[in-house]
């Protein structure tokens, strides 16, 4: 029988991995792919908490530099998380996963508003978890969301699946051939080596409340369940070596 090493678990879902080859949007086939491998983990019974990014609709970042008001174009980008999150929740439950979806901005006609504790029960009920709207605030990332959540609902791991690359490197792997990539990390060597894994609110958010991080690729089918069931596979980053 299959095991799952981990009983509750985070993952966290770039935008650009809904948006498939076509680099924007979301893509049907790929959604839908991401949906089945969920699928295959809630039959592991794990709990399944899921934070999905915006980056395939909206960039918050890239409305700033081009003189958009910082704080709107940060809201832009939660909505665009929202819009995400529904779609993953619709391929869900499809395939006959229970799913909720949590917004940390109020709006009740489309999403639960965020309850740490009623997030919990709804794991604790094999429900898989979508928390949309990131923290709620502007100037933090999803990346910080899954940190913030994954302490909040005391899970084991975030895993953290790459639509474009297969770990973490010393150098861009798309433009180095001789990168090296990193079986192992701790946080304080991302945050020392300045390595492009998340930014460093969520590093230190990890690191204090000692949540190990798991950065993988998502392109080859199954990976997500390769990881929960222990195999050594991307790059696990941890609080201390």
């Amino acid at each position: 029988m299959e095991r799952s090493t981990y009983k509750r678990i985070v993952l966290k879902l770039s935008g650009e991995a809904l948006a498939g080859d076509q680099g924007f949007g979301i893509d049907p086939e790929m959604i839908q792919s991401i949906a089945e491998q969920v699928k295959e983990l809630h039959e592991l019974d794990v709990e399944i908490a899921i934070i999905v990014g915006g980056g395939n609709i909206w960039r918050g970042m890239a409305g700033s530099a081009k003189g958009m008001d910082r704080a709107t174009a940060d809201y832009m980008g939660m909505l665009a998380t929202v819009m995400n999150s529904l779609a993953l929740q619709d391929s869900l439950e499809n395939i006959d996963v229970q799913t909720r979806v949590q917004t940390s901005i109020e709006m009740r006609q489309v999403a639960e508003p965020y309850i740490r504790r009623k997030a919990i029960r709804h794991l604790e009920k094999k429900r898989v978890v979508i928390f949309a709207g990131g923290t709620g605030n502007p100037y933090f990332s999803t990346d910080t969301t899954a940190a913030l959540r994954a302490a909040e609902i005391e899970a084991d791991v975030i895993l953290m699946a790459k639509n474009n690359v297969d770990g973490v490197y010393d150098a861009d792997p798309s433009v180095d051939e001789n990168a090296k990539k990193y079986e192992t990390l701790t946080y304080l060597d991302i945050l020392k080596d300045g390595l492009a894994v998340m930014d460093s609110t969520a590093s230190s958010l990890c690191m204090d409340n000692n949540i190990p991080l798991i950065v993988f690729s998502i392109a080859e089918k199954g990976n997500i369940k390769r990881v929960v069931k222990g195999e050594e596979i991307g790059t696990t980053i941890r609080g201390q070596s």
